[in-house]
């Protein structure tokens, strides 16, 4: 036997209040004091409750702006490649929809937590665009508290129910570990960006994997902050190693860094590919402006950005794609790498 549909007359009941006291919580109104607001959210949680998305659109619930917070510096997100392809085509999207992008920097996930509920409380955003997830972060429960719609860009194993989209990391970089041995190369190393992050985390255990696969006894790994003077010092680290300690080819995890690798292995007299073949992430322009051009894992981060945009307009209107992966970046072999010695 079919349990009854749970009704907005069925929460008003529960939380002892009118359904206009639902409606006007739900559509984040004022009028309702902050104890009648979460008295209300925890009886529609209890009964498994929540309002249509579409019917809220339609009630007057703002769609018209879209949140994204990033934690990166200011000075470090207006030179970093990734981002400003990804946030343009998130704008072509909402151009579509005659949408705004309303876009912060902020101090961690935590602090993002704090200011997706203030946004969404304040009638702020119609939804949020989540990037940069960690294990167990707070943004996850946030969003699913308070019932924000929201796509996550990051692996389901860090998303919870959360409507995701994301790129196999794990695949690119495996990919990028054979690429490199199959040269002759068997001391490789990984300049990876920052530990705490998710995707790092993935990256960092597939390239392990790859290594232990393919019995690279050379391979090793050091964690940045993705900044181009943490990639030149990591960079700088690891060739003023002996020579038979020495790795022959390094992975960067973002253009920004593998940019900076190349002026140091410039600076300490190195010839790449000769002395040490270098191979970046995201396929940037500044990757084929460089002498010799820089090796590349590529994909479409402009595409990345608009699938993510589309999506949650799925995601506020009750329909779409859902969760899916979009294309692994795939190789781009240019003059940065090559045998060893050659």
């Amino acid at each position: 036997m079919t349990a009854p549909r749970v009704t907005i007359k069925d929460v008003a009941a529960r939380a002892g209040v009118s359904k206009g006291a639902v409606s006007l919580a739900f559509n984040h109104k004022p009028g309702l004091s902050e104890a009648t607001r979460d008295r209300i959210f925890a009886a529609a949680r209890d009964l498994g409750w929540a309002p249509s998305l579409t019917a809220r659109s339609l009630a007057g619930a703002r769609v018209d702006v879209v949140g994204l917070a990033i934690c990166r510096p200011a000075h470090m997100l207006g030179l970093e490649p990734f981002y400003m392809e990804f946030i343009s085509g998130v704008e072509s999207v909402l151009t579509e929809h005659s949408c705004s992008l309303l876009l912060r920097l902020v101090r961690n996930p935590e602090e993002e937590a704090g200011l997706l509920e203030s946004w969404w409380k304040g009638r702020h955003i119609g939804g949020a665009i989540l990037v940069d997830f960690r294990a167990d972060d707070p943004r996850v429960a946030a969003a699913e508290r308070l019932r924000i719609p929201v796509v996550a860009v990051g692996h389901p194993s860090l998303t919870g129910a959360l409507t995701s989209v994301w790129t196999d990391d794990a695949t690119a970089v495996t990919e990028a570990v054979r690429y490199l041995a199959a040269l002759g190369h068997r001391r490789i190393a990984r300049v990876g960006g920052a530990a705490a992050l998710g995707h790092t985390n993935i990256r960092t255990a597939a390239f392990d994997e790859a290594a232990r696969t393919l019995g690279l006894a050379g391979a090793l790994q050091v964690a940045t902050d993705y900044s181009g003077e943490a990639g030149a010092r990591a960079t700088r680290s690891l060739l003023t190693a002996a020579p038979a300690d020495r790795p022959t080819a390094i992975v960067y995890d973002n253009d920004i860094m593998a940019v900076a690798g190349l002026s140091v292995a410039a600076e300490m007299g190195l010839r790449v590919p000769a002395d040490v073949s270098l191979l970046a992430w995201d396929d940037s322009q500044l990757c084929r402006l460089t002498h010799p051009t820089l090796s590349a894992m590529s994909h479409d981060v402009h595409g990345f950005g608009a699938d993510a945009a589309r999506t949650l307009f799925g995601v506020i209107m009750g329909e779409g794609p859902g969760s899916h992966r979009v294309p692994t970046p795939v190789l781009t072999p240019r003059a940065s790498t090559a045998p060893p010695g050659v």
